[in-house]
């Protein structure tokens, strides 16, 4: 960099800050979210935030030290990220103080260069028996799901909406919702549209009425609804949620949240095992 650039932070300055910005954000947040708020936070100027890495790089200087924090966070287990770019805070993260963070960067980086010395043996590890019939994850997660503080499962649909490709999602809060939960930011090709959703943690059925509820909450403010819930609905609910000259609301059961918390592996791992197969007419040709 320039001697006479604007002074950027090191990664170790931008560790706790981009931290702070995911909590800030329900704990989890896409790369764009957390560099726009550790921008906002650290006060970065419109000079500093032109510094490229490089003269002909596309990348800027606080985008490329960002990256090495959001990277030294995950190393030393206070942060997480999905194939789809979405990072998340750790039970360690939560609870880590910002005075923590160096030593635990200096005992990762004596660990790692100790690794790098050692000669690596490969190690059969033998694959566990399952401990649950297929058809019984469902009811282990949901009963996890019902078990969670309704502020909990909502920062966990946050979660998932942003990992579906969901833009700025964000809690609403308690007070003066209008009985909304949060609001996304979709985007279909050229287009985006906000669209609020509803989490209700219920064991037994959503009834028509928490429909027509939730769309008249987002009166005036969208015409896009998601309402999600750990229980079923009934056929009426379902009947509202398509009814013509409405609003649309897409609707989310349990057994859809469970698929869909298993497709983005929030939670929830699929173990893969190999079986040999005999092809018994290789042996013919001999």
């Amino acid at each position: 960099m320039d001697s006479q650039s604007p002074y950027i932070p090191p990664f170790n300055e931008l560790m706790w800050p981009t931290l702070q910005v995911v909590q800030s954000l329900g704990g989890s947040a896409r790369i764009d979210e957390i560099s726009e708020g550790v921008i906002e936070r650290e006060g970065f100027t419109e000079e500093q935030q032109q510094v490229m890495r490089r003269p002909d790089d596309h990348m800027t200087m606080i985008d490329y030290r960002l990256a090495w924090a959001r990277n030294y966070l995950k190393n030393i287990g206070a942060l997480q990220n999905s194939e789809r770019g979405v990072w998340a805070t750790t039970e360690k993260g939560r609870e880590l103080q910002e005075h923590e963070i160096p030593d635990l960067v200096r005992e990762y980086k004596r660990e790692y260069y100790r690794q790098r010395k050692l000669t690596q043996e490969a190690e059969e590890i033998p694959v566990e028996e399952e401990s649950q019939e297929d058809e019984d994850w469902t009811e282990v997660l949901l009963d996890k799901l019902l078990e969670m503080e309704p502020s909990a499962f909502e920062r966990l649909t946050q979660r998932l909406l942003r990992e579906a490709g969901f833009r700025n999602v964000e809690v609403l809060g308690r007070s003066g919702d209008g009985g909304l939960d949060g609001v996304g930011v979709y985007r279909v090709s050229l287009v985006s549209f906000p669209v609020y959703f509803q989490c209700k943690r219920y064991k037994g059925s959503v009834q028509s009425s928490a429909v027509r509820d939730f769309r008249g909450a987002m009166s005036g403010r969208g015409e896009k609804g998601l309402l999600v819930t750990t229980g079923s609905f009934t056929k009426g609910a379902r009947e509202e949620a398509t009814r013509d000259g409405a609003p649309p609301v897409e609707l989310v059961s349990g057994d859809d949240l469970c698929d869909l918390l298993r497709e983005y592996q929030l939670g929830v791992s699929v173990r893969t095992v190999e079986l040999p197969e005999v092809d018994l007419s290789f042996f013919d040709q001999f």
